[in-house]
């Protein structure tokens, strides 16, 4: 009878704990448009794989009446469970409870699990709702953001690590996320700042609501600080499912190659004709990209930020593949400080986790302006040639129509140590532009030349002919082959499985010094 009684105290005491912080503080979460902790691990996991640690860890401070206040939980639910079977390690922030807000034991709770997922060589996926550090926990509270901070970097490199932001992150909280790798955030209920509006008003005297200042629109298209903007906690959760079907599970696994469908050998004619007859004339790189990659899809990274370099996944004949691609539909496909920092972090991440690169060059240059020269291009465009050059992935890259000056050379190219090179009959692998090229060369001449607009364009035309093909470029060996657009597809493939044995050493150090 007394072990009876005592299995009925441990039901009701769990029972207790999936109450979380009360019906009316759930009840609130939910008028705010909100899922508890716990429905999002619903959302998130395999049904009834999820399996609880630490349920009933408590805060141990005493101060300012601590020692009085019951945090189920301290605030934050930590576990681990399988997403399409693949085991996942969680933690996700209760805020019906005390707000979320992190304390010593909260922080215990989340490192415990970064550790486990660091041992098991798993994924960890990090759900962010808090109020913040725990005032009444003072220095312990600060204690407990460093210790995360610290496994956050360690683990870097060596399992996938993601952010989903479902609520406030604000202050010491936002460095967590910002150091992982893919941040999600929900329109309208996320909010990533240092400072609050009320501090900025205080101090600076500026106006800012919650969402212009660090809302999910804000953060995937003004400062990049998060990779995917989501309408609703629904399709947060059916995109993050989506962005580890990618992954594997760490540093020294593969992705796993899935059975596709779709012909290796199909030929897409379009693509013959695909790239406009006016050199200068824009077209939408992903028409390029989904008529190669299986079944036409293509999960876009960063879509609302940069918008003229284009990163994401693909599978090709079954593989997984990170692709990076100039934009033209957006400032030309020109590289600046935003496009370089993206591009060269995606980069690092695929190369990191044994995913190959496939590169879609078109690009006239970098952007230029005062305030791009003022912003750092220099030292922001050096990320993009300090990645692709790092990486020991296996490199293949597309040049499709324009690929100018240094610019050229950042993207992928052959002296950047890209395995394959192969170029449409459409590419045009120059210093500069014809126009530029040719104002330059024939400057003399066109100044003296009795009708000078059509001396200009007869030159323009006679630099055009003469670089702005690939063939120049084949012939010394910078590019391996001029290949039919229609068979695209294919010889990606070829150069894939070419490439699947691929080994290449880097000389021995402790780490470079990216410019960051």
């Amino acid at each position: 009878m007394a072990t009876f009684e005592k299995v009925n105290d441990l039901h009701v005491r769990r029972e207790r704990l999936k109450q979380g912080g009360g019906e009316k503080r759930i009840a609130k979460q939910h008028d705010a448009g909100k899922k508890t902790a716990r429905e999002r691990l619903t959302l998130l996991f395999d049904a009834g794989s999820f399996v609880e640690i630490d349920a009933f860890v408590e805060a141990r401070g005493i101060d300012f009446d601590m020692q009085n206040k019951k945090i189920p939980g301290d605030g934050v639910i930590t576990g681990y469970g399988t997403v399409d079977g693949r085991l996942i390690f969680v933690s996700s922030q209760d805020f019906t409870v005390i707000g979320g807000s992190l304390g010593e034991m909260h922080a215990k709770k989340i490192t415990k699990v970064m550790d486990m997922a660091m041992k098991m060589g798993v994924p960890f996926i990090s759900i962010n709702d808090s109020g913040g550090a725990r005032i009444e926990e003072g220095i312990d509270a600060l204690g407990g953001f460093g210790d995360i901070f610290f496994r956050n970097t360690m683990a870097s490199g060596v399992i996938p690590q993601i952010s989903v932001i479902l609520g406030p992150c604000a202050g010491g909280a936002v460095y967590s996320p910002a150091i992982t790798d893919f941040v999600f955030m929900v329109d309208k209920t996320s909010h990533m700042f240092i400072t609050g509006p009320q501090v900025i008003k205080a101090v600076t005297g500026e106006d800012v609501t919650f969402d212009v200042l660090g809302g999910a629109n804000t953060h995937s298209t003004t400062s990049g600080v998060a990779h995917f903007e989501c309408q609703d906690e629904d399709s947060c959760f059916e995109q993050l499912k989506k962005l580890i079907s990618y992954l594997p599970d760490n540093n020294l696994s593969d992705p796993e190659d899935i059975v596709s469908q779709d012909d290796v050998n199909r030929i897409n004619a379009e693509l013959n004709t695909i790239i406009p007859d006016d050199p200068n004339k824009p077209y939408d790189m992903l028409d390029i990209i989904t008529k190669i990659t299986d079944n036409s899809e293509f999960f876009e990274i960063h879509k609302g930020f940069a918008k003229n370099i284009l990163v994401g996944f693909s599978h090709i004949s079954g593989k997984t593949v990170g692709i990076v691609a100039n934009q033209p539909n957006v400032s030309a496909g020109a590289l600046d400080v935003d496009a370089s920092d993206k591009a060269a972090r995606f980069i690092r991440f695929c190369d990191a986790f044994n995913i190959p690169l496939v590169t879609f060059t078109d690009v006239p240059g970098y952007l230029p302006g005062v305030k791009q020269e003022h912003d750092g291009i220099i030292r922001h465009g050096a990320k993009l040639l300090y990645a692709f050059s790092e990486a020991t992935v296996p490199k293949i890259n597309i040049i499709v129509r324009k690929a100018y000056g240094g610019a050229y050379i950042a993207m992928n190219s052959k002296h950047l140590g890209a395995d394959m090179v192969m170029a449409w009959p459409t590419a045009e692998i120059a210093v500069m532009g014809p126009e530029g090229a040719a104002n330059i060369i024939f400057k003399k001449e066109i100044g003296e030349a009795q009708n000078p607009i059509e001396f200009r364009k007869q030159k323009i035309q006679e630099y055009r002919d003469k670089f702005s093909n690939p063939y120049i470029a084949a012939s010394r060996g910078y590019i391996d082959d001029v290949i039919e657009p229609a068979t695209t597809r294919q010889r990606i493939a070829s150069a894939l499985d070419m490439l699947a044995s691929k080994r290449e050493a880097r000389p021995s150090k402790k780490h470079g010094n990216i410019p960051l």
